[in-house]
């Protein structure tokens, strides 16, 4: 499925500049269900394989466009908590269906299998008709030159339809202004994600996609059976101290939605990957301390299963590895998702995402290979790799990652363009809060912006405009 995932994801850019936002989701929603009908009338390993990759495909286009609607339409001070709602409902989707396939296990025949993979489609059916009732991005309409719906939408989701209100006026002329330039500069081919004022951004994007796999969190989610069968757990008991990972990836992202956008994104990101990368040394030198190698084709006759440890220091095992997920759930969890799309101009926003979100599925369709085979040959030394891995992104994020909370997505095209070094780089929670209340006039706000970015040594944007 991450390989499906990751050519989705490559095509999503497309579909979201030309047929919209809403649509692209609804497209990939009903891939979603062509997948599933597959999957569950499987009748061999191909059709199963086949499936699988469909359902990939509808995984990759939505897991690109869902940020990117969601923080195109969410207001700059919630836009955190919105868009890391969306992490929320996944971590809640893992829980949901491991229990109900927990509990179709017990079930005798084919029908063990099937149920889950049918009932799967209810959520996407669920949201392709949900989305009929839902706006379209203000910053798509607009781009497409439907104004009046912008202006519409804006309002809509702003200030409970008044068109009048300042904040929706400050958003309007911002987005205007941006299109203008846009026009003037326009290319939309991903080779403008590499050109030289945007390399920086598509780096820190795909980064951040890339980290967030390598955080190992993926390890524990997909093979932590294997670590708990080196820490002794057999069976029934493993599967369910297996579950209380995904609990706990529920309630310790609830945190980051309550915190988000006042403590911003380079905190969460700088504090997780140093958190993560003590729990990874710490379960590595548990393992090396305490453990001992397993019989030959390891403990059960698990060949991953090639080290073994046990009494307390094997609970502490288990403990980190909760640890690790309590660590990844409330910062690179949510942040990872809510990020990229605040980092590109409208123009390329679509596509960036798509490329970035590709990245996150490769590395993940890549890490479902290592791991097993990583556990067989170098045992408790994999942890030190993730640990290696938490310590340089920790080191990466904090010098060359820029704070985007408390930003409209315009103000932090702004940002980018000023030069302004990542980590001088600030929340402005307050700030964009009394803009929303419209407590500042839409023309005060411009020339807050041109006298920033000016004082900062750049050229703001709408000067071309």
């Amino acid at each position: 499925m991450a390989g499906g995932s990751f050519l989705g994801a490559l095509i999503s850019g497309w579909l979201t500049d030309r047929f919209g936002r809403k649509s692209a989701i609804q497209i990939g929603s009903v891939i979603w269900c062509v997948g599933s009908i597959i999957v569950c009338a499987s009748q061999d390993i191909g059709m199963l394989i086949v499936g699988r990759f469909i359902n990939g495909l509808s995984v990759g286009i939505c897991s690109a466009q869902v940020p990117v609607y969601i923080s195109e339409l969410a207001p700059p001070s919630r836009r955190g908590l919105v868009v890391g709602t969306q992490q929320w409902a996944i971590t809640w989707g893992i829980l949901i269906m491991f229990y109900i396939s927990y509990g179709c296990s017990f079930l005798k025949g084919n029908i063990a299998f099937r149920l889950p993979w049918g009932l799967q489609m209810i959520p996407a059916i669920v949201l392709f008709f949900g989305l009929f009732f839902l706006p379209e991005s203000p910053r798509w309409l607009a781009r497409k030159d439907r104004w009046e719906e912008a202006l519409e939408v804006l309002a809509l989701v702003h200030a409970k339809g008044n068109r009048d209100h300042n904040f929706v006026k400050a958003e309007m002329n911002e987005i205007q202004e941006m299109c203008e330039f846009e026009r003037q500069n326009a290319d939309v081919s991903f080779l403008e994600l590499f050109k030289p004022n945007m390399i920086n951004r598509t780096h820190i994007g795909v980064s951040t996609q890339i980290w967030s796999q390598l955080t190992g969190m993926n390890v524990i989610m997909y093979y932590i059976t294997y670590v708990f069968g080196m820490a002794g757990l057999s069976g029934n008991s493993n599967l369910v101290a297996s579950s209380i990972n995904y609990v706990i990836n529920v309630l310790t992202t609830v945190p980051a939605l309550l915190f988000l956008d006042r403590i911003g994104r380079r905190v969460l990101l700088v504090g997780g990957a140093t958190s993560l990368a003590i729990w990874w040394f710490t379960c590595a030198g548990l393992m090396a301390s305490y453990g001992s190698p397993a019989p030959p084709g390891g403990v059960g006759g698990t060949p991953e299963e090639s080290w073994s440890i046990s009494g307390a220091p094997a609970k502490a095992v288990i403990a980190s590895s909760y640890l690790v997920v309590a660590s990844f759930a409330p910062t690179w969890g949510p942040v990872s998702w809510v990020y990229p799309p605040e980092l590109f101009p409208l123009r390329v926003r679509g596509k960036a995402v798509s490329l970035t979100t590709s990245s996150n599925w490769i590395f993940n369709f890549a890490l479902g290979y290592f791991t097993p085979p990583a556990f067989v040959n170098i045992k408790w030394k994999t942890y030190l790799i993730f640990g290696v891995f938490s310590t340089a992104m920790a080191i990466h994020s904090f010098f060359l990652f820029p704070e985007t909370a408390g930003k409209t997505l315009e103000e932090v095209e702004e940002m980018f363009m000023s030069g302004e070094p990542a980590w001088k780089t600030r929340v402005e929670f307050q700030r964009v809060r009394h803009i929303e209340r419209g407590e500042v006039d839409p023309l005060k706000v411009k020339a807050y912006h041109q006298e920033s970015v000016s004082e900062k040594g750049g050229a703001h944007v709408t000067a071309a405009a």
